[in-house]
């Protein structure tokens, strides 16, 4: 009995390490600086949700697709700049939606691109991406003429984007029960559509995807497409949030995206994961920034860790594997 209990114990701790991690997390630094546990300490953590889980959310169909993105930098850059350029012209919804398929777009392209030069590895995607990333990000900074935009100087109103990124509906930011919407969304979508089972079985096997007469490549391209649409959703929060956009918005965005997914559970040689999952990767690596805030630990430290952690969930992520 005792050794049923123990297997038990070691068995739930493996499948529920984020969940684990998030509580001890909570637990130490609570009991190291108490204001961690704090109403306005809490207020600001659901706020620091904000753009983080829409990249995650897209960056997970793309890695269990077997694949990775790095030119969300550049599409949150890109977006975003030409959102708070098309307010004026187009109205706050025309620009919203104008962001929205442009990031889908990018994304479309992305695939398209990767499909066209013949990449079916994460190394040849990797490189693509980068470089893509780079033209998105070149043309942001031809478009704003590298100044920095300021959604307050347009002439037309910008009230969803105010709402967006400072409404509250009780102590729930509005930007989070958005993303929560999307997030019930895209699960539905992974786990019921048969385009969802065909991402996760391109993931797992290619060659199989194909001879059950899944059309890959038309596969590849919806997920750089979903991950170009979320990557612009991340970008309308951050620009709501920080009412300010520039060409290198974007930065950091693409690393932080594939932590999240990866210490979510996502595994990155494909076909296996869950947007459910990536959600707790975001919330312990939004606590996990939170906490050294607060405990005053310098960038360079928060880089070291945030680096371990990732380092960590690969090790983990191929000890699956033996």
């Amino acid at each position: 009995m005792t050794k049923t209990k123990s297997n038990s114990a070691v068995e739930f701790l493996k499948q529920n390490l984020v969940l684990c991690g998030i509580v001890v997390l909570i637990i130490v630094t609570a009991i190291a600086e108490p204001k961690f546990v704090g109403a306005a300490n809490l207020n600001n953590i659901l706020r620091q949700l904000g753009p983080l889980p829409f990249a995650a959310l897209g960056m997970t169909f793309v890695i269990i697709g077997g694949f990775i993105d790095l030119s969300i930098v550049g599409i949150i850059s890109l977006v975003g700049v030409v959102t708070i350029g098309l307010i004026d012209p187009l109205g706050q919804v025309g620009a919203l939606l104008a962001g929205l398929v442009l990031g889908a777009f990018l994304g479309w392209l992305n695939g398209f691109v990767l499909t066209a030069c013949g990449a079916m590895t994460q190394a040849e995607v990797l490189f693509i991406t980068y470089g893509m990333s780079s033209v998105y990000t070149a043309l942001a900074l031809i478009y704003t003429k590298s100044e920095t935009l300021r959604i307050a100087r347009s002439s037309k109103p910008y009230t969803i984007f105010t709402t967006l990124g400072s409404g509250n509906i009780g102590i729930i930011p509005i930007a989070l029960i958005v993303f929560l919407l999307f997030l019930i969304l895209m699960h539905l979508f992974h786990t019921k559509t048969i385009w969802g089972r065909a991402i996760a079985l391109m993931g797992g096997n290619k060659d199989a995807a194909y001879l059950v007469g899944f059309n890959v490549k038309a596969t590849m391209r919806l997920a750089y497409a979903i991950n170009g649409l979320m990557s612009a959703l991340a970008s309308v929060a951050l620009l709501s949030r920080v009412t300010t956009a520039t060409a290198t918005s974007g930065a950091g965005y693409e690393t932080n995206a594939i932590l999240c997914v990866v210490v979510g559970g996502t595994t990155l040689k494909g076909g296996k994961g869950s947007v459910l999952r990536t959600m707790l990767g975001v919330v312990l690596i939004t606590l996990l920034g939170n906490c050294m805030n607060m405990l005053n630990l310098s960038t360079y430290m928060q880089t070291v860790m945030r680096g371990t952690v990732l380092v960590i969930a690969i090790w983990l992520d191929n000890r699956k594997e033996l």
